[in-house]
């Protein structure tokens, strides 16, 4: 099982590496390395909203059996997400537009994740987390890509804000908190409850972000 953990995460570092250059010199040739980036999240987000939906193991509880063996389906699925964040964090490394809140939350989700899946234990809490974090993931990209694509300012991308902006709050600060409680309760290892806190805080960071950039938006659109 080891193994096969291990070889998922180098393949798939790998994997995301070659799709970002792929995405860069062949497919959007003439779109910023954001915009390519982005493409790439985008996948790796939808891709992990799938994959934990399939580890849940009841889904009355998702993030139960609390504190419990990670079943295989979880490990394969954390180390898929483990393998993009260890590439993620090394290529936003090379974008002037990324910041440090954005770098933190990589780093404890990679020690996390790393932590689930060295003991084998607290699978449900984690891959519950993981679906909710990225869940508004691509939404956080749709408003960007299309900015870029021109529609900067418009109805539809005005849309796009507020539709991320509910998704985002209705996952990290409805469903999170909940799951943070659980993670923190239950008898977890301390960096799984480390884990679980300083996720919460980044949320709570990027929903003051968030609520002001709605309020921005919006009293812009009125001014208007």
């Amino acid at each position: 099982m080891e193994d096969n953990i291990m070889n998922i995460v180098v393949v798939g570092v790998i994997s995301w590496t070659t799709a970002f250059l792929l995405t860069r010199k062949c497919i959007f040739p003439k779109r910023s390395f954001g915009f390519c980036s982005r493409i790439v999240s985008t996948i790796h987000a939808t891709l992990a909203v799938i994959l934990s939906s399939l580890s849940v193991q009841d889904w009355s509880c998702p993030a139960c059996p609390l504190a419990s063996k990670a079943s295989p389906k979880q490990m394969e699925t954390l180390a898929v997400s483990l393998s993009y964040m260890m590439y993620d964090l090394v290529c936003s490394s090379f974008d002037k537009g990324v910041g440090v809140d954005n770098s933190i939350h990589h780093l404890v989700s990679i020690v996390g994740i790393g932590a689930v899946l060295a003991n084998g234990r607290s699978g449900s809490e984690v891959v519950a987390a993981l679906w909710v974090t990225e869940i508004s993931t691509p939404f956080l990209h749709l408003r960007e890509l299309l900015k870029e694509l021109g529609y900067r300012d418009t109805d539809l991308n005005l849309a796009a804000d507020i539709l991320f902006a509910v998704i985002f709050t209705l996952g990290r600060m409805v469903s999170g908190p909940y799951l943070t409680y659980v993670a923190l309760s239950a008898n977890n290892p301390f960096v799984i409850k480390a884990m679980g806190l300083s996720l919460q805080l980044v949320s709570a960071f990027w929903f003051y972000k968030i609520l002001r950039m709605v309020q921005y938006k919006l009293s812009k659109r009125t001014s208007s």
